[in-house]
């Protein structure tokens, strides 16, 4: 940790003196920020918003998980970056860390460009007192979900599509976890993605504050302030929802159970690349996935021109050619780069 100048808790000047006069952080809340870590996973639209909210708040360590480069697309929701970071082809994680450096030299700052996968994720969140949520898939959310319970971790998991938002806080010790309420992920194709119906930058606004303020009770040791609901809104129709879990039945596979099938690699993806194609097949490990191709046909038809039969969907994208296939399967042509090839995946399949 670098010295911290002019920044005394007690100054009227100091960095976080209006947090430290809110009563339930005050200075000892500010300390225990100061030496906490927290792990992102997900740097995009959410994960921007977090990392800047965890930055400012003065939390001493986070890392930064993201597997993606920017594009123009983004800046429309994701606030932290700007188009000199898509000039210089920078990944998510990397674009994060120069811009929250400036913001709060203080915290230590770790960018991680790399796929978040089975054989990574503990790695990635060891010796983390929090684990967020800046994802775009349910695959790597089941994944998260496996390893902070495995781990005894609290995590707040966030979504948003269009003007709707969700949140939930998962604590160890206990239910609710998110396979508490989705026992498995859904087939790819059957959810909307950002591709296919859109988002609204104040929705991703608002899931991030929810998750940033859980993450502040939870890092500041006000465990008993942490909102337990699942958290749901629609902005545009102006509804919002609080839905209680204690009644939940128990059972649960991970957090009853503690079986922990994502984290050992079953139903994650697998991925080759296409010996002189540039091409990249991803297959999910699932069997007896069955895609209406008619139907996500019309899902995708803003996305890129489209050409489709009973046999398969071919999605043109630039210089990216993907052709799905009704078992969930996809050739993703136009890269050798099985990273990239997993980004394309989750977001036009959703899975």
């Amino acid at each position: 940790m670098k010295e911290r100048n002019n920044n005394d808790f007690k100054s009227p000047q100091g960095r976080y003196s209006r947090q430290i006069l809110f009563g339930p952080v005050g200075e000892a809340g500010q300390r225990k920020l100061r030496g906490s870590s927290v792990t992102l996973i997900g740097c995009g639209a959410l994960g921007s918003m977090l990392a800047s909210m965890m930055v400012r708040c003065g939390v001493g360590k986070i890392r930064i998980v993201d597997r993606d480069y920017l594009e123009f697309s983004n800046l429309q929701r994701q606030a932290l970056f700007d188009e000199a970071d898509i000039n210089k082809n920078l990944p998510k994680a990397e674009a994060a860390a120069r811009k929250l450096r400036l913001i709060n030299s203080e915290v230590d700052i770790i960018p991680i460009v790399a796929d978040v996968n089975h054989e990574t994720i503990e790695h990635f969140i060891e010796g983390a007192d929090l684990i967020l949520d800046g994802t775009d898939n349910l695959q790597t959310r089941f994944l998260i979900n496996d390893a902070a319970v495995k781990h005894d971790i609290p995590w707040i998991y966030g979504a948003c599509l269009a003007a709707s938002g969700m949140m939930l806080a998962v604590l160890p010790g206990g239910k609710p976890c998110l396979r508490c309420l989705f026992d498995k992920p859904p087939e790819p194709g059957q959810l909307e993605t950002c591709e296919t119906a859109g988002i609204l930058g104040p929705t991703v606004g608002v899931v991030a504050s929810f998750q940033a303020m859980e993450a502040i009770k939870i890092l500041t040791g006000s465990r008993e302030a942490v909102n337990r609901n699942f958290v749901s809104f629609e902005l545009w129709q102006n509804r919002i929802h609080q839905m209680s879990l204690e009644n939940l039945q128990d059972g649960c596979t991970c957090c009853g159970e503690r079986q922990f099938d994502f984290l050992e690699g079953k139903g994650s993806l697998s991925t080759i690349s296409l010996c002189g194609r540039n091409s990249v097949q991803v297959r999910p490990r699932v069997k007896g996935i069955a895609i209406d191709l008619v139907e996500f046909a019309q899902r995708l038809k803003e996305a890129g021109p489209i050409m489709q039969n009973e046999f398969m969907l071919r999605l043109q994208l630039a210089e990216i050619e993907m052709t799905i296939f009704p078992d969930g399967r996809a050739i993703i042509k136009g890269t050798n780069n099985i990273e990239e090839a997993l980004s394309l995946y989750a977001k036009y399949v959703g899975h």
